[in-house]
């Protein structure tokens, strides 16, 4: 190759460099999903954005949840994996976690405190300013965000007020900028000055520019696909790997479900002396606003 076309083929060095490595690593991407957008923030970590919440495509709803942990083990190794409560089904980690909160012993609440389960939401954005890379206004992005940004949509849909219209943030004709402000506290990232502008046709009402931005929303169902989670099994041997134990996987039948959407198993009959059993407690999750980075960062600080 000349000096001539080493330079001309810089532009397309990038992206056969990357496919080289993913072939040289079996195929899995070392990187994170370049369809999801994430905010910059200063050396001081604040930082300032223009989105736009849209909705997803077809008859989806127009964001999906979902719950992970991240933790490091006595082992020294980390479980940083998605919770099968996503999707309604036993995990592993949830049944320890209530079986140890269940004890009563603020060791095993704390314990518990530190592996407990974060909770995120994504939906289909549409950048109208970033301020830290204004390469990417107007380009639509999957946004992950936590409970906090979530209580700001729910809040503008259900006013508290009588003089509050409800509106809907998410409609693509008449929803509102949301300004994503973002401050330190306490090492993590906190959105609580954030908010939505008044309504206001997006793109002026354009159709065109509507459809367009349409045809380039992303569906959420693969979040909440069962083919892309980790099976029980699986799930348990990692924990077992992180916890430095072994044995067999733990009893789903005996266990209290995270998923507060389920209640409590209740006992069905006990000796007539015998005093009538506690009734578990679900142990506290995280909000999720702290972005992950720093929060496994945090953790990792922690002996």
């Amino acid at each position: 190759m000349s000096f001539a076309d080493l330079k001309r083929n810089r532009a397309t060095a990038i992206s056969r460099l990357t496919a080289a490595a993913e072939k040289a690593t079996g195929g899995e991407k070392s990187y994170g999903d370049d369809r999801f957008w994430s905010p910059t923030v200063d050396k001081a970590g604040n930082g300032y954005a223009v989105i736009r919440f849209l909705p997803a495509p077809g008859d989806e709803l127009p964001w999906i949840r979902y719950w992970d942990h991240g933790f490091k083990g006595p082992t020294g190794k980390w479980y940083i994996e998605n919770s099968l409560s996503s999707i309604g089904q036993q995990d592993p980690l949830g049944e320890l976690n209530s079986k140890l909160w269940n004890t009563g012993t603020e060791e095993n609440k704390t314990i518990v405190r530190n592996r407990k389960r974060r909770l995120h939401y994504v939906s289909n954005i549409e950048v109208i300013t970033d301020s830290g890379n204004p390469a990417n206004d107007g380009k639509v992005f999957l946004f992950k965000f936590g409970k906090k940004i979530f209580d700001k949509t729910v809040d503008v849909m259900t006013p508290q007020f009588p003089d509050q219209k409800p509106m809907n943030p998410f409609d693509l004709w008449e929803g509102a900028n949301f300004k994503l402000r973002i401050c330190q506290v306490e090492g993590y990232r906190n959105y609580d000055k954030s908010g939505f502008d008044a309504p206001a046709p997006h793109h002026g009402g354009d159709e065109k520019k509507l459809e367009a931005v349409y045809n380039q929303l992303n569906s959420l169902k693969e979040f909440l696909d069962p083919k892309n989670y980790k099976s029980y099994a699986e799930l348990d041997r990692r924990l077992k790997e992180v916890l430095g134990e072994s044995g067999e996987p733990h009893s789903t039948a005996e266990a209290t479900q995270l998923d507060e959407r389920t209640p409590a198993p209740v006992r069905k009959s006990a000796p007539a002396k015998e005093a009538p059993a506690a009734e578990p407690v679900t142990p506290p999750d995280g909000d999720g606003d702290e972005d992950t980075l720093s929060y496994f960062s945090k953790l990792a600080q922690q002996p």
